[in-house]
């Protein structure tokens, strides 16, 4: 993965009635280090949207949990050409931290909407928001490493949200 970037499992606690979840303590040093949670956002996500890409240069970090449905969320170093890629579900809950100076966004799998919470160490500000944006289908991101592979067939190519990763 990039530098920076963590996923944490969340545990379930299971019985009769349902089941119960911590999914943000203070005390979890090893996902936020010394990161400071001040915002958490809810997004909802019909099948097949792709939501990106965009980064924050003001020295925001994002941390995202699907509560429900699949995300593929990646993140680009435009520095090392490096691209990492995550899918995540609402049925395994982790939180995955994304440093904000990476480019970053997801796109919702499968064929039910997809729910997801997401922290920010900073808040968002209307008036100037420490948000830079590109097209999801910029023809420019070319990653040269996915998940630390080069060897992925997907490497030296624009990339395509929509491709199929595994043959």
């Amino acid at each position: 993965m990039l530098e920076g970037m963590r996923i944490k499992p969340i545990k379930r606690l299971v019985d009769e009635r349902g089941f119960f979840s911590e999914v943000m303590r203070h005390d979890w040093g090893d996902l936020f280090g010394d990161d400071v949670v001040v915002q958490i956002n809810h997004s909802f996500s019909y099948p097949d949207i792709i939501r990106a890409w965009h980064r924050h240069l003001r020295g925001q970090v994002d941390y995202f949990l699907v509560l429900r449905g699949s995300i593929k969320l990646c993140a680009f170093d435009e520095q090392t050409l490096e691209l990492t890629e995550i899918v995540s579900s609402g049925t395994e809950l982790q939180v995955v931290r994304v440093p904000g100076h990476y480019w970053h966004g997801f796109k919702a799998l499968g064929t039910e909407s997809t729910m997801l919470v997401y922290y920010t160490t900073k808040l968002y500000d209307v008036a100037d928001p420490d948000e830079e944006r590109r097209v999801w289908n910029d023809p420019t991101l070319i990653p040269q490493s996915i998940n630390g592979k080069k060897s992925d067939e997907r490497v030296g190519k624009s990339w395509d949200w929509n491709s199929v990763p595994h043959r």
